[in-house]
C-alpha cells in the first residue's frame, strides 16, 4: 500500500479557490523524472480530489437539506457560479498532464481504468463548455428549489409531496383520489416554469455536445459517463426486452388487481392500495424507528454489513445548518423546504458517508433506507483504496450494491427467531399489527413487520417493485435518447413522444378525465433534470441485483454476500464487465436475461400471495 498523501493542509478551505489554486498549480509544476514519482503525484492529485469534492459535497447537501435557507441556498450558487468554474480547466490540465506523463513513464495494469477515463476526458474538455456547466448548475438548483417548495393542504394540514403519497395507500378510495387530485393539481401549477428549464437545459446540453465535435449530446454523454463497455444500440436492447417481457407481466399484475378490487376501471390511485381492503403498511414510525429496524436486518444478514450500518446514525440526526454537515451521517424524515429524492453522498475526505432521503413511513421508505445503506456500503468497503478514482466505481454496477439490498435484506425485515439467523422463519401464529409501532420481536430486536401476514405483503410489493420500475426506467431512458437525438423539438412533439413511450411501456390504468395530466408526467423524475442519462444504470444494476439475489436463494446469504463484498471491495478499479464477474453476474442486459428473471420473479411471486 503507498504511503498516505500528506499534501494537502488538514485545515483547507476547499470551497475556496484562492486556497485550492497554489496546491493545482503545484501539481502542475511539479518535476516528474520516473513511475514512482508519477505514482506519488497520482496520490497527492487523488487527495486534492477528495477535498474539493468533500467541500462541493457540504454545500450540496446542506443547501439540499434546507432549500428555504437563504444562505445555503447562496453558499452553493456562489460555489457553482464562483469556484466550479474555475476549477475545471485546472482539472482538465491535470489530466492532459497525466496523459502525457504516463507515456514517458508507464505505470502498469492497475492505473489501465484511471488512464483510459482520463484520455476519455480530455479528448472532450472545451474551454467554452464551463460556463455552459454552470449555467446548467444554476438550473438544477432552480429546478430543486421549485420543487422542494411543493406543499399541499390536506386533511387539516400543510404537507409535501411524499407526505401526500402515504394516501395512496388508504383504503378509502374517495380519500386516495381527493390525494392524487390534489398532488397533480399542484405540480400542474409549477409546469410552466418546469418547462421552460428543461428547454434551456436541452439547449445548453446540445451546444455542450456539439462544442467538442458530436453531432448531438448522446454520443457526447456517453462518453462523458466513460460507457466504454456498451452503446446506445445495447440500450435499445434493454428497452425491446422490457417491452416484451416485463410490460406483459405488468398489466397481467394490473387486470388482476382490478378484479380484486372489484372496480370498474383501474385509476391511477388505485396502484397503492392493499386488494384485499387491508391497512396500508405503516412499517415504522419516523427516521429512529427505522434506522433501528434496519439494524435488525442486516444484524441478521451479514455481520461485517451490519457492523458498517451501525457507523451511519441513530436516524435522530438532522442538517439545520451548514454547521451540522460532517457530523451526522443521516437525515432521514420528510419536511417542508427540504428537496425531493434521496441520495447517498461520500465525504470523500474524511471518507464519511452521508444519507439524504424523504421519509413518510412507508415501505418504500424501508426500500430506499436499504438502497442508500448499499451505496454507503460500496463507499466504506472502499476506504482503503487510495486513489479517489477507484473509490468510486460505475453507476452502474453502485447501483447494483444498492439495489442488491433492497432484495438481500427483504428475507429479514419480518419476525424471526433470532437476529443471527439466515432465513425469515416466519411465526405463523403471531398475531399484531405491522411493525410501524416500534414493537420488538421476541428477542428483544425491532422488526419491520411482526406480524406474518404484512411480512409477506411487504415481500410481495418488492418483489413486484424490483420488476415493475423496469418499464418506467426504459421509459425515462427512451425519452432522453429521442430528447437529445432531436434536440429542436417543440413542447408539442415532447408532449406526443412522452405519450407514445407511455402507451408503449406505462401503465393500463385508465386516465379518463385526467388527460390533463398525463403529459406532464415525466416533470416528477428529477434525473431529467439534475443527471441527464443517468437512469438507464438503475437497469442495468436492477439485472445485476437480481442475479445476486437469485445466488442467495440458490446458495445461500452467506455465499452472495461474499460475491458482493468481493465485488465492492474492487470500487472502480476494474472495468465495468470484470465488476459484474467479480459478484458472479453477467453482465448483460439484453431481451434474453430480462426474460429469465422476469420468469423467475414471476414464479417466486406465486410465494407471496394476495
Amino acid at each position: 500500500m503507498p504511503i498516505p498523501s500528506t499534501f494537502v493542509p488538514a485545515e483547507l478551505n476547499a470551497t475556496s479557490f484562492d486556497s485550492l489554486d497554489p496546491l493545482f498549480q503545484s501539481l502542475l509544476a511539479r518535476p516528474i523524472n520516473s513511475s514512482g514519482d508519477l505514482e506519488a503525484w497520482l496520490l497527492d492529485r487523488s487527495e486534492l480530489s477528495a477535498a474539493v469534492s468533500e467541500g462541493r459535497a457540504r454545500l450540496y447537501i446542506a443547501m439540499t437539506c434546507n432549500t428555504d435557507d437563504a444562505a445555503a441556498q447562496s453558499a452553493y450558487a456562489s460555489y457553482i457560479e464562483h469556484v466550479a468554474p474555475r476549477l475545471t480547466p485546472l482539472y482538465f490540465e491535470l489530466d492532459k498532464r497525466l496523459v502525457h506523463l504516463a507515456k514517458s513513464f508507464p505505470l502498469g495494469p492497475r492505473y489501465t481504468v484511471l488512464l483510459r477515463n482520463a484520455q476519455a476526458d480530455v479528448e472532450i474538455f472545451r474551454p467554452e463548455n464551463v460556463p455552459l456547466e454552470t449555467q446548467l448548475a444554476q438550473l438544477s438548483q432552480k429546478y430543486d428549489q421549485i420543487a422542494g417548495a411543493m406543499t399541499v393542504f390536506f386533511d387539516g394540514q400543510e404537507r409535501t409531496l411524499p407526505q401526500m403519497a402515504r394516501y395512496q395507500e388508504v383504503t378509502d378510495r374517495a380519500q386516495r383520489e381527493a390525494a392524487w387530485r390534489a398532488t397533480a393539481e399542484r405540480r400542474l401549477k409549477d409546469v410552466g416554469p418546469i418547462n421552460d428549464i428543461y428547454d434551456e437545459m436541452i439547449r445548453l446540453r446540445h451546444q455542450v455536445a456539439t462544442n467538442a465535435g458530436f453531432t448531438n449530446y448522446v454520443g457526447f454523454t456517453f462518453k462523458a459517463k466513460h460507457r466504454f463497455d456498451y452503446d446506445p444500440a445495447a440500450c435499445f436492447r434493454f428497452h425491446d426486452g422490457v417491452e416484451k417481457a416485463i410490460v406483459p407481466l405488468a398489466r397481467a399484475l394490473e387486470a388482476e388487481r382490478k378484479r380484486l378490487l372489484a372496480v370498474d376501471e383501474l385509476r391511477p390511485w388505485d396502484l397503492g392500495v392493499d386488494v384485499k381492503g387491508r391497512a396500508p403498511l405503516r412499517p415504522f414510525e419516523g427516521g429512529a424507528d427505522m434506522i433501528a429496524k434496519s439494524a435488525t436486518a442486516f444484524a441478521r444478514l451479514d455481520s461485517r454489513l451490519s457492523a458498517l450500518f451501525n457507523q451511519l446514525g441513530t436516524g435522530h440526526e438532522r442538517v439545520a445548518s451548514a454547521s451540522d454537515v460532517g457530523k451526522v451521517g443521516l437525515d432521514l424524515d420528510s419536511r417542508k423546504g427540504k428537496a425531493p429524492g434521496g441520495y447517498q453522498y461520500m465525504l470523500d475526505r474524511s471518507r464519511k458517508p452521508f444519507i439524504f432521503m424523504n421519509a413518510a413511513g412507508m415501505q418504500r421508505d424501508v426500500e430506499t433506507i436499504v438502497h442508500e445503506a448499499g451505496h454507503a456500503f460500496h463507499s466504506m468497503l472502499c476506504n482503503g483504496e487510495p486513489l479517489i478514482e477507484y473509490r468510486e466505481s460505475p453507476m452502474e454496477f453502485a447501483e447494483v450494491a444498492s439495489m442488491s439490498m433492497e432484495l438481500l435484506t427483504m428475507k429479514h425485515w419480518g419476525p424471526q427467531s433470532s437476529p443471527e439467523g439466515g432465513g425469515a422463519r416466519v411465526r405463523e401464529g403471531r398475531g399484531g399489527g405491522g411493525g410501524g409501532e416500534g414493537h420488538p420481536n421476541s428477542n428483544g430486536f425491532p422488526t419491520f413487520y411482526d406480524n406474518p401476514e404484512d411480512f409477506r405483503r411487504a415481500c410481495r410489493q418488492q418483489l413486484k417493485n424490483s420488476v415493475l420500475l423496469l418499464p418506467w426506467i426504459a421509459t425515462i431512458d427512451a425519452f432522453q435518447h429521442w430528447i437529445y437525438a432531436n434536440p429542436t423539438h417543440t413542447r408539442e412533439q415532447r408532449t406526443q413522444q412522452w405519450l407514445a413511450l407511455d402507451a408503449r411501456f406505462g401503465s393500463s390504468v385508465s386516465w379518463r378525465g385526467l388527460e390533463h395530466f398525463k403529459p406532464h408526467t415525466w416533470q416528477r423524475q428529477l434525473h431529467l433534470f439534475n443527471v441527464p442519462f443517468y437512469y438507464i444504470e438503475y437497469g442495468i444494476a436492477q439485472l445485476g441485483a437480481l442475479q445476486l439475489w437469485l445466488q442467495s436463494l440458490e446458495h445461500g446469504d452467506p455465499a452472495a454476500i461474499q460475491n458482493y463484498i468481493n465485488a465492492l471491495s474492487l470500487g472502480g478499479s476494474k472495468p465495468l464487465p470484470e465488476l459484474f464477474k467479480a459478484a458472479g453476474l453477467t453482465f448483460d442486459f439484453g431481451p434474453e436475461i430480462v426474460n429469465r428473471l422476469a420468469d423467475r420473479v414471476q414464479a417466486e411471486l406465486a410465494k407471496y400471495p394476495e
